[in-house]
Formats: structure tokens, C-alpha cells, sequence
């Protein structure tokens, strides 16, 4: 009986002991978000109840700010529609692709290294110099159009208003999807060979393992990069801004770039903190609905013998 309680106090102990220091490791993450997460995020929502130009102080406006923005802007639906655009193509686009590259590249072909440096290049560029080089790669007067002989090329590629949002999506694709594929090697390289193994004695071909295999094994990869893909799609301004400034006709002019230019543009913060509010929740939803929805809260494993 001592010998019972003494175990159970020490299990006791024990715990406190474990939960004592997890706290303590933990906090300073919790401290990190929050003065450089939650703060910023506390101070926009403050500021889109105030009328502010930048050069004269902020005065209370309450829901001025918030009526004009959802009713008396009728761009702001637009551009809302634009987003929505933007963000399903920019996923359709990398999605695949990614998840395709990265089970190539888990293979062990020889030419793998060589291929997965060339890969990745993009992510070693910054978005400034991919708008740039893009910029010139589409110019109509010394761009790809102007140095082939096919005349079925078209010239204008970002004075086009309804061939411009497809090369945006092009483009951010190009920059983003070596991450994504990244992140598909590494998932790939952790499923058990012996799975392939056991599919390949009964007969099943590439095509089959693969949708009985790799991408059921995949989904906890697919709902990380389906996430990141998302939400990551309504932070998206720069390359844009560098390569069309929404223009023509504001044909790309999306949330995170009208907030942009709204804000740092028409220098109304108070306009542009409320899109800000707005691209905040769109990213939250959107976040908690893959992972309701995918089931992900879960967390039970899905490798071999776990």
C-alpha cells in the first residue's frame, strides 16, 4: 500500500515537473506572437475607427470608416471578386504542379540533384527582382513576344486586362511552388518503402500506387500546403504591384494591393486598416475551415506501423 501511494505521488510529481518546463520553453514563443502578431493586429483595428492621412494626428471616426469601405466603395467588391479569382487559380495552378514535382524529385534518379537545385531556384530570388525580370521577360518591344517569330504570341501581356490576371497567377506559381514541392519530397521520402513494395509484388503499376499509396499518405502535406497556398495567396501585393500596379483597369487590383494602395497610396490608413481587418478574417476562416473540414485536429498518424 506505501508502495502504491508512493508511486502514485511521484507519478504526480512527475507531472508537475514535465508541466512546469514545457510552460516555460513555450512561453517565449507565446511572447514573440504576441507583441509582434497580436499587437500589430490590436493597433490596425484600432486605427480603422480613426481617420488618419499620416501627416495630421488620428481622430476617432467610430464606423465611419467601416460604412464607406463596405458601402459606399463599390470597388472594394471588386477587388473582393478579384481575390477570390486570384486565390482559387493560384491554388488550381500550384497545387498540382507542386505535389507532382515533389513526388519526381523524391525519387532516386541521378539526375535528381541536378534537377531539385534548378527547382529551387526561385526561392533564392527576391520578389522584387522576379517582378523585374518578368517585366522584361513581357515587354512588347524586347520581351519573348518581340524575339519569336510566332505571331500567335500575344504582345500585350500586362496591358491586357483579361490576359493579365493569368500571368500574375503564372508568375506567383513560378516564385512559390519549389516551397510547396519541397514540401511534398519530404513527405514522400517518409512513407514506408515497404508499402510500395507490398503493391508492386500484387501487381500494381506507378498510376496506382500512387493514388493508393502516396497521395493517402500525403494528406496531412496536402492540408499544410493547401493552407499555406490559401491563406498565403491574400498576402500576394508585391510582385503585382511591381509588375502591373494593379493597372490596366485595376484588373489585378486585389485586397492586399488596394489595401497598399489606399493606404500608403491615398495615404488613408484609416480605409486600409479596415481592408486589412478584412483580409485578417478571410485568412482565419479559411485556415480554421481546411482544418475542420480535413479533419487535421485529429493528428493520428498516417505512417506504416504508428
Amino acid at each position: 500500500m506505501f508502495d502504491t501511494a508512493s508511486s502514485a505521488s511521484g507519478a504526480r510529481a512527475a507531472g508537475r515537473r514535465r508541466q512546469g518546463p514545457s510552460f516555460l520553453m513555450a512561453l517565449p514563443a507565446v511572447l514573440f506572437f504576441g507583441f509582434f502578431a497580436l499587437v500589430p493586429l490590436i493597433g490596425v483595428l484600432l486605427i480603422s475607427f480613426m481617420e488618419w492621412n499620416v501627416l495630421s494626428s488620428p481622430t476617432w471616426v467610430g464606423l465611419d470608416n467601416w460604412d464607406t469601405v463596405i458601402s459606399d466603395r463599390p470597388f472594394t467588391w471588386r477587388a473582393l471578386t478579384l481575390t477570390g479569382i486570384f486565390v482559387l487559380g493560384s491554388y488550381l495552378f500550384q497545387a498540382p504542379v507542386a505535389l507532382l514535382l515533389g513526388v519526381f524529385m523524391a525519387g532516386q534518379q541521378r539526375y535528381r540533384a541536378l534537377l531539385a537545385v534548378l527547382y529551387f531556384l526561385p526561392l533564392l530570388f527576391s520578389s522584387v527582382a522576379v517582378g523585374l525580370t518578368f517585366q522584361s521577360l513581357l515587354s512588347p518591344y524586347y520581351g519573348i513576344s518581340a524575339a519569336l517569330p510566332f505571331d500567335w504570341l500575344p504582345s500585350d501581356w500586362l496591358s491586357n486586362s483579361d490576359l493579365v490576371m493569368y500571368v500574375m497567377i503564372f508568375v506567383v506559381g513560378w516564385c512559390f511552388i519549389p516551397f510547396h514541392a519541397l514540401l511534398y519530397q519530404a513527405g514522400v521520402r517518409q512513407i514506408p518503402t515497404d508499402m510500395y513494395e507490398a503493391a508492386t509484388i500484387d501487381g500494381a503499376g506507378r498510376i496506382r500506387r500512387f493514388f493508393s499509396i502516396t497521395l493517402p499518405q500525403l494528406r496531412y502535406t496536402i492540408i499544410t500546403s493547401s493552407t499555406l497556398m490559401l491563406v498565403g495567396s491574400l498576402t500576394y501585393f508585391d510582385l503585382i504591384y511591381v509588375l502591373t500596379g494593379g493597372q490596366p483597369q485595376d484588373a489585378v487590383r486585389i485586397l492586399p494591393l488596394d489595401m497598399y494602395i489606399t493606404g500608403f497610396g491615398a495615404n488613408n490608413l484609416g480605409h486600409a486598416s479596415v481592408i486589412a481587418v478584412f483580409l485578417v478574417a478571410i485568412g482565419l476562416t479559411m485556415s480554421l475551415l481546411l482544418n475542420k473540414i480535413s479533419g487535421s485536429t485529429k493528428m493520428e498518424s498516417d505512417k506504416a506501423g504508428a
